[in-house]
């Protein structure tokens, strides 16, 4: 029996569906990860909607309750300047969060471009665009966001920038590698035969074909970023306050190590691992995702 047109229509129709019903059955099948996403959201409850139920005064300094056991009026306790540390792990939260997600964007989105870019046209334009990123990788880290630090006052959009910008060198890198082997597939050489435009080649062969790479890769760096930001936090290098970041509330704490004040401790640092851990089990279960639907394409 031969289909109709308008079968053939309501069979497009349904695919977009059919796909998604595939990609949410085989993330449901991840049951560490369905568990993941559930912890993760409840970590950005607490940090979004939780000021908004439990209200403190993070501005004020308030040394008269400094370093505070945790009690009724202080579930966590206070903080070395007096201030409630369970508003504080919510206000930290909220910048930890942002920056983190922030620069898996930048940093997964420009490096898918200039990879795909270096490593579909090749030649003189891949040379130079790798020499561009091989430059970037020369310079330290710590090195450059000091002195940046020395010269401009930090706010969270600077920090935000700066380690996307070198987050994405290594999702270039390893989207051109992946690249230089699609461009050579059979289906690719067939597709340039017929004529097809560079952008439709990337757009409709490469892009997909890097996708399941490049979601883990992108989760890694959200998870990167974090810890950056942590460890920049850390070393005095963060946000100015009265704004402030898991790392700078850990590093506070670690200041008082020896004085038994483990609610400025083990709080921030449960809630920085948890975060990680979860976006790391979640990038894993995103590129099952997206392999799933490619391979009912």
């Amino acid at each position: 029996m031969t289909k109709t047109s308008n079968d053939v229509t309501s069979d497009d129709e349904q695919n977009p569906r059919s796909l998604a019903r595939i990609a949410l059955s085989t993330f449901a099948a991840n049951k560490l990860a369905v568990a993941s996403l559930a912890v993760l959201v409840l970590i950005v409850l607490f940090c979004f909607v939780g000021p908004m139920i439990h209200q403190t005064d993070q501005v004020s300094t308030n040394l008269v309750l400094e370093n505070q056991p945790p009690s009724a009026a202080y579930v966590l306790g206070t903080s070395p300047t007096g201030k409630d540390e369970l508003g504080r792990l919510m206000l930290g939260g909220q910048s930890t969060i942002e920056l983190g997600f922030a620069v898996g964007l930048l940093a997964t989105t420009f490096g898918l471009i200039w990879g795909t870019v270096s490593g579909f046209v090749g030649g003189i334009v891949d040379s130079v665009m790798m020499r561009v990123v091989d430059a970037f990788l020369s310079i330290p880290f710590l090195f450059f966001i000091i002195l940046l630090a020395a010269i401009v006052r930090p706010s969270l959009w600077l920090i935000i920038i700066v380690i996307s910008a070198v987050s994405w060198l290594s999702t270039a890198r390893l989207v051109r590698g992946e690249t230089l082997s699609l461009r050579t597939r059979d289906y690719v050489s067939a597709a340039t035969g017929f004529g097809s435009p560079r952008g439709r080649l990337i757009a409709r062969h490469i892009v997909p074909n890097v996708l399941g790479v490049v979601v883990v890769n992108g989760t890694l760096k959200v998870a990167d970023a974090i810890l950056t930001f942590a460890a920049l936090g850390y070393l005095g290098l963060s946000i100015p306050p009265p704004a402030t970041n898991w790392g700078e509330i850990l590093a506070g704490g670690v200041n008082n190590i020896f004085d038994g004040y483990w609610w400025q401790i083990w709080p921030a640092a449960i809630l920085i691992v948890l975060t990680v851990l979860t976006v790391n089990v979640l990038g894993d279960a995103l590129r099952d995702v997206v392999e799933a639907r490619l391979n009912q394409r």
